[in-house]
């Protein structure tokens, strides 16, 4: 019997199963972990960001190198698709100041229900503890709570995810079985990470504070965002935004006074009188005490005068390099895009497509992740919807 197979219940594996299930098709979505959407889920703990509310001329640079590859998939479903989208799941979306689009929930679980609800009524069927072993010529084996399955889809999508947080199921344990098929496969890096800071045993009495009213600086880049302090290191929006410049060499530099000039801060520093230097620090130029402890952690000794002015202005972060792939949001590398055709079908294995963080993009946090995971599942599910027929001429 005629139906397709996709593996990986997250967002890019959902998307492809929709658009099989739309066009008629049986189709069996196999996931490894005990519940769907794990991952999806997890990001939504803090408020699910869906997409960037912002043209699309103005979206697609924010994937690099890849911009090229996904636009014609981000062209056919970005901002504006996904929140159509998720509003005809009867899921309202709004966008915050930021331009972030969050279902009006905040949450990712009342999105995911209804998803699931349309899938079913799409005749999709949902398989969980089905672990992916492999191939065995062209049959698919897996094992199951039952033991092990052999399974001979006409056609299969792998939304697999990448390497990041794989207590939830990303654990790029895939990466072995399609290298074997002959699929180039470029290495994994952590990408939306945190880093590693040796701190001294001043910085305890911060850990879990934010950092706010800061500007970031690497690599030419400036970003006005917050971040964390953490017994590791620093992580957090701010950090996130630069990960992929920092992760690539450029130093850290914190503004710690963005909306001041060094003129400004010269005019005061100079009118100092007796008071201790972070008394003084926190009255007249307003650093609050998390911005005066990393002063002191990553500037001392303290200088004076316009020496001090120019170091709140421009302070050496002292990162120790990036958090490991595990602790990663996200990552880069994967299924290179020569090893797969416009339609994301691996050139190695035929009627097998690729879809989400299985493949080499990367994108900041912000709308960009989820976007891209989306827009790549539903590609891939409209290039097996297209083989399908093409099977059956």
């Amino acid at each position: 019997m005629t139906y397709a197979l996709v593996i990986g219940a997250g967002p890019a594996g959902l998307m492809a199963a929709e658009e099989l299930g739309r066009a008629g098709h049986r189709v069996v979505v196999a996931e490894g972990q005990a519940s769907i959407g794990r991952k999806f889920l997890m990001a939504g703990k803090s408020g699910l960001n869906l997409t960037k509310d912002q043209p699309i001329s103005a979206f697609l640079p924010h994937y690099a190198e890849a911009e090229g590859w996904l636009s014609p998939m981000i062209g056919a479903f970005g901002p504006d698709g996904v929140q159509s989208w998720s509003r005809e799941l009867g899921v309202p979306v709004f966008t915050g100041s930021t331009g972030r689009v969050f279902p009006v929930s905040m949450k990712g679980s009342p999105l995911l229900r209804a998803w699931l609800n349309q899938l079913r009524s799409m005749s999709v069927e949902l398989r969980t503890r089905w672990h992916w072993q492999g191939f065995d010529g062209e049959n698919l084996i897996f094992d199951t709570p039952d033991g092990l399955r052999s399974l001979n889809p006409s056609v299969t999508v792998l939304a697999l995810g990448g390497a990041s947080w794989p207590r939830l199921g990303s654990t790029g344990a895939w990466t072995s079985i399609l290298a074997a098929k002959g699929v180039a496969i470029a290495a994994f890096k952590p990408a939306n990470m945190g880093f590693s800071v040796d701190w001294s045993a001043n910085m305890a009495r911060f850990f879990g504070v934010p950092v706010k009213s800061v500007a970031l600086i690497a690599g030419g880049k400036r970003e006005r965002g917050e971040f964390v302090v953490t017994a590791k290191g620093l992580e957090g929006g701010g950090i996130y935004a630069l990960s992929r410049t920092l992760r690539d060499g450029a130093g850290l530099t914190l503004d710690l006074a963005p909306d001041w000039s060094e003129d400004q801060l010269m005019a005061r520093l100079d009118t100092k009188g007796r008071d201790s230097l972070p008394n003084y620090l926190r009255k007249a130029v307003k650093l609050d005490p998390m911005r005066i402890a990393l002063l002191q952690e990553f500037g001392r000794p303290l200088p004076e005068g316009l020496a001090l002015a120019r170091l709140i202005k421009a302070l050496p972060a002292r990162l120790a390099g990036p958090a490991p792939l595990q602790e990663a949001i996200s990552v880069a590398g994967g299924i290179t895009r020569a090893s797969v055709t416009n339609d994301l079908e691996l050139r190695a294995v035929p009627r097998v497509f690729a879809a989400g963080e299985m493949l080499d993009w990367e994108a900041p946090t912000g709308g960009y992740l989820l976007t891209a995971c989306f827009a790549t599942g539903r590609w891939a599910g409209k290039g097996a919807v297209n083989c399908l027929a093409n099977l059956s001429m």
